[in-house]
């Protein structure tokens, strides 16, 4: 409830802010659409199910210490100093290995040298509201919220299709954003966007139980201009997350997630504008 309180007065004041604004004829909205390609690097990523459950490292034993496709999609819609950004990432990780030690998950016992199969999907929608604070000759920032909207799916499955444990979980997720850029010539900029957030969601969405988290996205860019209406850049964005307490929404025997993880991008784009 409270999430969507939240949601409300941010679109609210992002229209009646720039209700007036079409009167003035430099104001104009102006379209953006953004698109990333490249490849992911997982750092550290652990996960736990139920209270008794093993602790399960993905790069160590998951088979996560690859690299992985990665793809981000933007649109961007501004006039004046407000801008609306919609987001669409998606992130599914699969991998097979043959495990070195017993895994137990929710009770259920994955034996020593058996072949099982791990999916970690963490594919999300964000919508973000930004008011330029600054805009003086070659620098740029912004402040602003985000709204992100996760849909977790996570399962183990043995390979001879015996055993297979799986944890969903979606729900919206209130985030602090900032944007800059510093533009180095007529055609160069540096370029910085940062959302992150940490608190309980028993006091940010209402809910009765217990359940922290955190989130921090950082992406350094570095682009170039190479029409008036056309950009390529490179990208390096880390993601960062933490999920640990007891959810209404788990699928455990007794709602309890303990999931670590931080991840870099590495990724080339073009933004159309």
């Amino acid at each position: 409830m409270k999430t969507r309180l939240a949601l409300i007065v941010v679109l609210l004041i992002a229209v009646i802010s720039s209700a007036g604004m079409l009167n003035n004829p430099e104001n104009r909205f102006k379209l953006e659409l953004d698109y990333g390609i490249g490849f992911t690097e997982v750092i550290f990523h652990t996960i736990r199910f139920g209270h008794m459950g093993t602790v399960s490292n993905y790069v160590a034993d998951g088979g996560q210490d690859v690299l992985f496709p990665f793809q981000r999609y933007t649109a961007g819609l501004s006039i004046g100093k407000h801008t609306v950004y919609f987001l669409y990432q998606p992130f599914t990780v699969q991998s097979k290995v043959q495990l070195k030690n017993n895994l137990i998950l929710d009770g259920v016992t994955f034996p020593t040298e058996s072949g099982i199969l791990l999916n970690y999907g963490f594919p999300f929608y964000r919508v973000s509201y930004t008011y330029d604070v600054l805009r003086k000759g070659n620098s740029y920032l912004a402040l602003g919220l985000s709204l992100q909207l996760r849909n977790a799916d996570s399962y183990f499955e043995s390979l001879d299709g015996t055993k297979f444990v799986d944890n969903k979980n979606a729900g919206p997720v209130p985030i602090m954003k900032v944007k800059d850029a510093y533009w180095l010539n007529e055609k160069a900029y540096l370029a910085a966007d940062i959302d992150g957030f940490y608190a309980s969601s028993k006091f940010i969405d209402g809910a009765d139980f217990d359940f922290e988290g955190s989130v921090l996205h950082a992406s350094l860019r570095a682009g170039l201009l190479l029409t008036d209406y056309l950009e390529t850049y490179l990208n390096l964005r880390f993601m960062g997350g933490t999920t640990k307490g007891t959810s209404e929404n788990s699928d455990s025997p007794d709602r309890f997630t303990d999931n670590r993880h931080a991840i870099i991008n590495f990724s080339m784009g073009f933004q159309l504008k």
